[in-house]
């Protein structure tokens, strides 16, 4: 320690040791030396990070403890390849690319032709490859950047393939259904990422609508919705299991309606103002005649709002009162119309209820520019959004709207078209994760964990609660899925 002199510039000595370590190549003679060993291999996989922009805190942070568990493994015996890697592909690289060239619609792309717009994507890919490998370099981390990877290699997509070929084998893989936000001007699905960067304060119609008991004349459930384009495909309505709902005569309607207790201000708005309300005004306005808890209503059957789907396969299951904890009584009645092609709860409970089936087609006439189908002909032609109006005036008329109002909220706005977003059933390639759930949980128990109440904690709630793992995108830079239909 005597010998240190008494102003050390750790930075310029980092610099030198890197310098060092540069000329005379000391990491590739470690790894020729290993090799030479014949040293047992440590295989590391390391998440590529996109070359498309400059390495930030949390790239230094993770590449810091990756280099710290390598170069253990090296002192330890073992042989690591340790390869810079690219990931080349996805939104990043499309999004640049389409602020780029003034791109807001899928068919634009069509239009410039799809080959061309990958060559442009490629283009820009690689184009800080140098300063990450100056930063990571200075970093003192050891990885091999002359004999890099990338993502849009055709030997790295090929091993894709392989992986996708072998799930294939193994009946693990089937095309269904993913419900996502959906850009109706452009055709195509965003991810979540994309759905949050342009949010929009809008006034949107909420109606509230009947949906009389098959078993029980006079008597209807009520849903509030402030899509009342997604009624058309109402196959089912949502309870809480837990929640106390109640039936009650609307003294002024002369109408029997059910509803969760907590939410009787829905139908009667004068309860909301505690300046105004007094409970004995009650007795004006409804008498409850029986209290349920949510459970209780599960399998009661209703009439559909709309016929147009009666006679497609797989009907007689629909038009039924399910049930799950994610319906809440912060809004609404406490009852949830399902439509499980515009919702992704919708679609989850559905699927889980068997209202519909994995994989199987299910109730949704819009097609890929938002507008009805001729499975709908009321509105046949007319954009989603556009349609609201024609339909609040079709269930006013068969007498199932009890009340309509507007609704100033936040809402999603497509980041490309500056158009209102949807969410939208997509059809999608899945892997079957919940087939082989078990095995992975157990798996896991297996694994050396640091630190271990990841292993317990939160890795485990995730795989314990792992769904069907949708692949698929439709996108255009990314690597093709080798399936013929």
């Amino acid at each position: 320690m005597a010998n240190l002199p008494p102003a050390l510039d750790f930075a310029k000595t980092e610099e030198e040791i890197c310098d060092k370590w540069a000329a005379e190549e000391t990491f590739k003679k470690q790894d020729s030396l290993s090799l030479d060993r014949g040293d047992e291999e440590f295989t590391f996989y390391d998440g590529p990070p996109f070359a498309t922009g400059l390495p930030h805190y949390g790239h230094i942070l993770a590449g810091t403890i990756k280099d710290v568990v390598t170069r253990y493994a090296c002192q330890t015996g073992h042989h690591v390849s340790r390869r810079a890697g690219w990931d080349c592909h996805g939104l990043p690289v499309e999004y640049e690319i389409d602020q780029k060239l003034g791109i807001t619609h899928r068919d634009q792309v069509l239009e410039m032709g799809v080959d061309k717009y990958n060559d442009t994507c490629r283009g820009i890919v690689t184009r800080y490859t140098k300063e990450w490998e100056r930063t990571v370099t200075r970093l003192g981390r050891w990885v091999d950047f002359e004999n890099d990877y990338k993502t849009m290699d055709p030997t790295f997509m090929e091993s894709v393939w392989w992986v996708f070929r072998e799930l294939f084998k193994k009946d693990l893989v089937y095309q269904g259904y993913k419900v996502m936000p959906y850009s109706t001007a452009c055709g195509t699905p965003l991810s979540n990422f994309e759905a949050g960067l342009n949010y929009k304060d809008v006034r949107d119609p909420a109606v509230v609508v009947s949906f009389p008991l098959k078993d029980e004349e006079g008597t209807s459930f009520v849903a509030w919705t402030t899509t009342p384009w997604t009624l058309p495909s109402n196959i089912a309505l949502c309870v809480h299991p837990a929640m106390e709902y109640v039936k009650i005569l609307d003294k002024k309607a002369d109408k029997r309606y059910i509803l969760a207790k907590s939410r009787m201000a829905q139908l009667f708005p004068i309860m909301n103002n505690k300046k105004k309300w007094k409970p004995k005004m009650a007795d004006e306005l409804f008498a409850i005649e029986a209290t349920y808890v949510g459970k209780d209503l599960v399998g009661k059957r209703y009439a559909p709002v709309f016929n147009y789907f009666e006679s497609t396969e797989g009907s007689e299951e629909y038009w039924r009162v399910l049930s799950d904890t994610y319906v809440t009584d912060d809004a609404g009645t406490g009852i949830v119309h399902q439509a499980p092609a515009f919702g992704e709860d919708d679609y989850r409970v559905c699927l889980a209820h068997k209202v519909i089936q994995k994989g199987k087609d299910l109730p949704c006439p819009v097609d890929s520019n938002g507008m009805f189908t001729d499975e709908v002909p009321d509105v046949k032609g007319i954009h989603v959004k556009k349609a609201d109006d024609t339909l609040i005036k079709l269930i006013k008329e068969s007498g199932r709207l009890v009340k309509k109002d507007n609704l100033e909220h936040s809402y999603p706005f497509c980041w490309r078209s500056d158009t209102p977003l949807i969410y939208k059933a997509v059809p999608s390639w899945f892997i079957k994760v919940e087939e082989i759930r078990d095995k992975i949980v157990e798996n896991n128990k297996k694994t050396y964990w640091v630190p271990n109440q990841v292993k317990e904690g939160r890795f485990h709630s995730w795989l314990v609660d792992a769904r069907d793992w949708a692949v698929s995108r439709n996108r255009f830079w990314g690597t093709p899925i080798p399936i013929w239909c």
